[in-house]
């Protein structure tokens, strides 16, 4: 089998945008900052922010159902050469280093490892980026480069169990199939301490939501470490190696880290005198319905709906205000998925004046992780889970 998407299919969809760009139909920040819909190969119009390599946004609305479909989640790509044309006949996932085999794994023979299947909220380290003051280079995502999507796969200790990791392992690297344009750019490889590679739910995953992984979105295989960033989550998968020592590299030294505090911030514009690998989500909700801005009737019941999930623990309830933070209320919350699994609350409130009003969610995790009503500013833009808080008119 092979998947492509195809290629000529993508390079046409690239040089749509380049051509928009070049007639002015683009603003020369669309690369930047400007939003625009835009279509890709087996995607729905999604909020392009990059072309090359391919970052688009999903709009607030598909995060209304419990699962993201495959056509409408986020892209996220850190290096331009992406693949575009896999052949199953080829592809191997290699696993070697410190181990006392070197594998080399078919499709079919990742597939004769016992299968695994959980959802999990998978959440770019820089959703929300764009909403940081004073303003944060790089992708301005909004609030979506996150999804929430049944995973299956192979567990990854069981792959490291059958190539032998050996005693003393220190980190396990991941790479793909993207590469840089230059020899300068350095290649996307990312790393995990071996005793969090060898808890049973972190999976090399091969499919979505019961269909194969898309070409955007890893084909044929990623990484999935549930409850934690996506930068961990290595797309178009095709190496595995152990390390004796600890794995050094641009993007675990240089890139993805934040301050070391517990807030994980600093004064805005300042620099942190210590930096650690960014790890695990933190607690967010986020309201869907009423949107900001919306003009409702008098005295006519108003749904409040949205979403609430943190790093691997479940949460544990979600308030919500009608007044600005003055005065909270339970919402009630939907059918529970799993700890990595994102969650719907609602909550029905009938407006008694005309006026303006300001709405606002604060969820809580299973040990007491939740929100802060002011953003936590970090010189990368990652984190992002402040109170958010929406406006609506009532008539």
């Amino acid at each position: 089998m092979t998947k492509n998407l195809t290629r000529r299919d993508f390079i046409r969809a690239v040089g749509g945008i380049t051509a928009m760009a070049v007639s002015g139909d683009l603003g020369p920040d669309v690369f930047a900052a400007q939003k625009r819909m835009f279509q890709f190969p087996e995607k729905d119009e999604l909020i392009l922010l990059t072309s090359r390599p391919p970052n688009l946004e999903t709009p607030l609305h598909h995060f209304k159902k419990r699962v993201t479909p495959n056509k409408s989640l986020f892209v996220r790509w850190h290096i331009a050469n992406i693949p575009t044309s896999i052949d199953l006949k080829e592809w191997r996932l290699k696993v070697g280093g410190h181990t006392e085999k070197e594998l080399l794994l078919s499709m079919d023979e990742l597939k004769k490892f016992e299968r695994v299947t959980y959802t999990a909220v998978i959440q770019c380290a820089g959703n929300g980026r764009s909403f940081f003051e004073p303003k944060i280079p790089g992708a301005q995502w909004e609030h979506g480069s996150m999804g929430n999507v049944t995973w299956t796969g192979a567990r990854l200790r069981d792959i490291l169990n059958r190539a032998g990791m050996k005693s003393g392992a220190i980190d396990v690297s991941f790479n793909g199939l993207d590469t840089g344009t230059l020899p300068t750019v350095h290649d996307f490889i990312r790393s995990l301490p071996a005793d969090k590679a060898m808890e049973e739910d972190v999976m090399v995953a091969y499919e979505m939501n019961g269909e194969p992984l898309l070409l955007l979105n890893g084909y044929p295989a990623r990484l999935v470490v549930p409850g934690w960033y996506a930068p961990y989550w290595i797309k178009a998968l095709n190496e595995i190696s152990v390390w004796p020592k600890r794995f050094e590299g641009f993007w675990m030294d240089i890139a993805y880290r934040i301050p070391d505090n517990p807030c994980a911030c600093v004064p805005p514009g300042s620099t942190p005198q210590k930096t650690i690998p960014i790890r695990r989500m933190n607690t967010r909700s986020l309201i869907l319905e009423p949107e900001d801005g919306a003009r409702l009737s008098l005295k006519k019941p108003v749904r409040m709906m949205g979403i609430a999930f943190s790093g691997g623990f479940k949460i544990k309830d979600v308030i919500v205000s009608v007044d600005g933070g003055k005065n909270w209320r339970e919402a009630k919350l939907g059918r529970d998925e799993g700890r990595y699994s994102w969650i719907q609350w609602f909550h029905t409130w009938v407006p008694s004046k005309p006026g303006r009003y300001g709405l606002m969610a604060r969820a809580m995790n299973g040990i007491g992780e939740s929100q802060p009503f002011e953003s936590l500013w970090n010189p990368a833009g990652y984190m992002w889970n402040k109170i958010e808080k929406i406006g609506i008119t009532v008539e």
